[in-house]
């Protein structure tokens, strides 16, 4: 007689099996090709409540199951001020999904909200720092966020449209305020689509958008609701009817740069004209 699957282990199941070519291989596929774990690494995987950070979760923790590269993992949350709500949602996901969790709480939220200026960049910048300061404290020397395929390009077309400059994600980045730590990027290549089929093959339900700030854009359909971002989710959807590949095209582009075609570029902070070697 068959042992009944637990939740969490069929959870896993459907990434190993339904979802293996959409999510495990493209998954692997990152860790591999840029190199984002090394042997005794400690990594510290960020959850915050959504979709993307709980399967980097479930996924870290089954190739820590199935590597040959030794590595420990600390699931820490970061409550950067959650309704209580909210907060008890990444507790029952964590408990489903079987994961050990450490929360630890910040005023993050109060913080950026009380900002006159740009309240979203200072969430952004006061959660890194967080998150970086209690991984150190656990003894980690890498964090891993769920940044995914779509994260990627879509932040490269945002930086062209909004930001004035052709610039990209990286998959890994080292710290320059915490001396020996890095960031790491497991989803880099799997993309947004996969991860909620996923979820929805396995009527899981997660956090949205969290924050205060845009609490009225958290029933949206991806959570995101009326904002730059949502605008070019929309073109994107919208230029993938006539052209399929566009998104990959994206992403290839951004990893095969030829400097030698651009009249400027920017390296280690400093600004180069094609001039200077013309």
């Amino acid at each position: 007689m068959r042992r009944e699957l637990r939740p969490y282990e069929q959870i896993e199941r459907s990434i190993n099996k339904k979802y293996r070519k959409e999510i495990w291989n493209p998954f692997i596929e990152s860790v591999k090709r840029y190199e984002l774990i090394k042997e005794n690494d400690k990594i510290a995987v960020c959850i915050s409540g959504g979709k993307d950070s709980m399967l980097l979760a479930v996924m870290m923790r089954m190739l820590q199951r199935y590597s040959e590269v030794p590595f420990e993992i600390e699931y820490q949350v970061m409550d950067p001020g959650y309704s209580p709500a909210n907060r008890q949602r990444i507790i029952d996901n964590a408990a489903i999904l079987e994961l050990p969790v450490t929360i630890f709480d910040t005023n993050v939220f109060e913080s950026a909200n009380n900002a006159d200026r740009y309240p979203c960049y200072l969430c952004a910048r006061m959660r890194r720092g967080h998150l970086y300061a209690n991984a150190q404290k656990l003894g980690c020397n890498k964090i891993a966020l769920g940044h995914h395929f779509s994260d990627v390009i879509e932040t490269t077309v945002m930086a062209m449209f909004y930001g004035s400059q052709l610039q990209g994600m990286m998959p890994m980045l080292r710290s320059t305020n915490y001396d020996g730590m890095e960031l790491i990027r497991p989803l880099y290549c799997v993309h947004e689509d996969s991860i909620i089929a996923w979820k929805n093959y396995n009527h899981l339900e997660f956090l949205q958008c969290a924050c205060k700030f845009t609490e009225s854009n958290a029933h949206s359909a991806d959570g995101i609701g009326d904002s730059k971002r949502q605008e070019i989710k929309q073109l994107i959807r919208q230029l993938k009817k006539t052209n399929p590949n566009i998104e990959n095209s994206i992403f290839n582009s951004i990893n095969a740069v030829n400097i030698d075609t651009f009249p400027g570029y920017k390296t280690k902070g400093q600004l180069h004209s094609f001039l200077e070697n013309y």
